[in-house]
């Protein structure tokens, strides 16, 4: 490329990445609107060749998707709420195991004055908390509603994330020859074989990391539930979400579940269930769900895994959580072929 081009498409770059920074707080619905339409086109292309048109596939796919997630929703929440009420009956202990225990050592090997740590305020504090939240609809609403414009964009946000998902669903395959054809020509050979591997990437990505996080949910909530725990589905749900970063799942996981075991059963064998569950769950892991569902098609080191997390997190918020590992995978896509040119050019012989 000459240097007019080369300097275009910095330009390029540089002025979406920046639109990405100005607006990432109205880029939630479409982020997800594009996830939820990449993850049906597959399935709208298949029905396709059973002989519906494209928009009939999409009406179906759309549907099949609507009823799954409000479905999982309607079926999850109620059951995160009242694991969160039982957090209620926890707190107490907490700070009395800390008051009673925890607090005299620290002060006997540490050296630490025993009223550092403000332990009545921080019980009445969170008693008074505690007592006033009610239920997890009562903080949604009462938060909500002291701001209306908070309230308002929300709701605006997730109208708009069946509209999105709607549309991008129906012009999906258009838009991706769109796109191929703003290449020069003797480039979109090239950039068509690019695509198909980043797809492969995303595919691994996406597609399964996100039933690996399922999975890994159900097996830990499901384990812990026939241990007797009381918070199994909100301990087993952190951890199989967590579980998108590298062994972060399990540690949360094991960390939790031990905290809420001891002061629930106060005895070591249901302990040791509970870190069996998380053993289990790492090993199902490790050996059937990842290299079933997801292969080794998206290559990321553990360590890039975490620093794109955390880089997307510190640059762009949430948004940028959403599309770290997506992008870092792209990215990881187009440096093999760079690394590819380089071997071939005359600057490595």
């Amino acid at each position: 490329m000459s240097g007019t081009q080369q300097k275009i498409i910095l330009a390029v770059l540089l002025v979406t990445a920046l639109l990405l920074y100005l607006l990432q707080p109205i880029l939630m619905p479409f982020l997800v609107g594009m996830l939820l339409a990449y993850m049906g086109d597959p399935v709208a292309d298949w029905l396709e060749e059973k002989g519906c048109s494209r928009r009939l596939a999409v009406i179906v796919v759309f549907a099949c998707l609507s009823v799954l997630m409000g479905g999982f929703l309607l079926f999850l929440i109620p059951l995160l709420g009242k694991q969160l009420e039982l957090i209620q009956e926890f707190v107490p202990l907490i700070l009395t195991w800390v008051r009673e225990q925890l607090l005299p050592f620290l002060v006997e090997y540490t050296g630490l004055e025993e009223d550092m740590l403000e332990l009545d305020a921080i019980q009445k504090a969170l008693s008074g908390h505690l007592q006033q939240a009610g239920s997890v609809a009562g903080i949604l609403i009462r938060e909500l509603g002291k701001s209306g414009m908070v309230l308002v964009s929300m709701v605006v946000n997730i109208g708009l994330i069946p509209v999105v998902t709607f549309y991008l669903l129906l012009d999906w395959d258009r838009l991706k020859l769109k796109i191929l054809y703003l290449f020069p020509n003797k480039y979109q050979g090239k950039a068509e074989q690019m695509a198909v591997e980043c797809d492969e990437v995303l595919a691994a990505f996406i597609k399964g990391q996100l039933m690996v996080m399922f999975c890994l949910s159900l097996v830990y909530a499901t384990g812990l539930w026939m241990v007797g725990l009381k918070l199994a589905l909100l301990v087993g749900v952190i951890a199989g979400l967590a579980s998108i970063v590298p062994y972060l799942g399990p540690i949360i996981g094991i960390g939790a579940g031990l905290l809420a075991g001891w002061f629930q059963f106060a005895d070591w064998l249901p302990l040791l269930m509970i870190a069996g569950v998380f053993i289990i769950g790492q090993l199902l892991e490790s050996f059937v769900f990842t290299p079933l569902l997801v292969g080794d098609k998206i290559g990321l080191h553990p360590v890039t895994v975490i620093f794109a997390i955390m880089a997307g997190g510190q640059l762009f918020g949430f948004t940028g959580i959403l599309i770290a590992l997506p992008v870092a995978a792209v990215i990881m896509v187009l440096l093999r072929h760079l690394h590819d040119y380089y071997k071939d050019s005359e600057m490595y012989s």
